[in-house]
């Protein structure tokens, strides 16, 4: 059996005993990170250990919600657990998406435990050159 004290670990346990496991209706934080890339933006999920059928996306006008469980994992009857920190539970991000942004094209890749969102800028919110028109020679204008 391994033994490993580290009393930052036990603190971040025992707040998240207290608090239990996420549920659909109270889940739990997922950390995230979010940048831009050229013409997209990028939005990354740390969800290590759920499985691809386990994530739900939804986008509902600028609202961007992701939602993840992480089950437990079915164990024979003659197995006794020793220690148990991943928490299992409902995680849950909501982010609130630029009118820039153009939700009809996100894109969607689960690896390695990372759900990576690519969002791209919408055509009418890149910069654009704008043409002048008018006439040749000058107008004199009276009044």
């Amino acid at each position: 059996m391994l033994m490993r004290t580290d009393h930052f670990r036990e603190l971040d346990r025992l707040a998240q005993q207290l608090t239990g496991p996420g549920t659909w209706s109270r889940p739990s934080p997922m950390p995230m990170d979010a940048y831009r890339e050229g013409d997209r933006y990028v939005v990354a999920f740390d969800i290590p250990g759920v499985s691809a059928d386990a994530i739900d996306i939804d986008v509902e006008r600028n609202m961007l919600t992701v939602k993840a469980e992480r089950r437990p994992v079915a164990k024979a009857d003659d197995v006794q657990m020793e220690l148990s920190e991943r928490p299992l539970g409902v995680f849950s991000r909501q982010i609130v998406l630029a009118d820039t942004l153009d939700t009809e094209h996100i894109k969607a890749d689960y690896d390695a435990g990372v759900l990576t969102l690519r969002i791209p800028i919408a055509e009418r919110a890149k910069p654009r050159k704008i043409a002048i028109g008018g006439q040749s020679g000058r107008r004199e204008i009276s009044g």
